[in-house]
């Protein structure tokens, strides 16, 4: 299971990469900087946390994963 920080850390990192992508998609469609941002800050806004939940969500779901055995026993 992931701790809280690392599904903070993730979500933050590739929000950055998304919004970059997002706004620079939408000022090449329209030549509009400002509308751009705002563009870029709603949906980060947004999907931000939709991710944060939704990487906490799967983190309770033991669907895909395999249990550790522990290295050794005393």
């Amino acid at each position: 299971m992931e701790s809280t920080r690392r599904s903070l850390a993730k979500a933050l990192s590739w929000r950055l990469l998304a919004t970059v992508i997002t706004t620079s998609i939408v000022f090449a469609l329209t030549g509009k900087g400002e509308f751009a941002a705002t563009i870029g800050i709603a949906d980060t806004l947004s999907k931000f946390f939709i991710y944060f939940g939704h990487e906490r969500l799967w983190n309770r779901i033991p669907y895909g994963r395999k249990k550790s055995e522990p290295e050794y026993y005393i």
